[in-house]
């Protein structure tokens, strides 16, 4: 199971505020199957497998075009570790046992 980051960012829209091609980019997100994710403040985090996760950047990517964006900037950062399952949860229950000193 891959990780992903990903921020999408919609440009030409007339307004400052980006909350409500957020929202859409959220609804998006529940249609594709396979995957789970987190809206964080700065991005969303996409857990599953690799190729569902390109599918859902995908999805994520061309969501602001449909609400009227006229370019959208998509970063993606992908964690695909195969040696072990690894969850955005674990990685940080990891780091936080070793602050702990266990």
């Amino acid at each position: 199971m891959a990780i992903a980051e990903v921020s999408v960012i919609p440009i030409g829209t007339g307004s400052t505020s980006l909350s409500s091609y957020v929202a859409d980019m959220q609804r998006v997100l529940e249609t594709v199957e396979g995957v789970t994710y987190e809206l964080t403040s700065m991005g969303t985090i996409i857990e599953g497998p690799l190729g569902r996760i390109l599918a859902a950047v995908e999805a994520l990517h061309e969501s602001p075009f449909t609400g009227g964006a006229q370019r959208v900037s998509t970063s993606v950062k992908i964690d695909d570790r195969r040696d072990t399952t690894s969850t955005s949860r674990g990685k940080i229950e990891s780091v936080e046992r070793k602050l702990l000193g266990n």
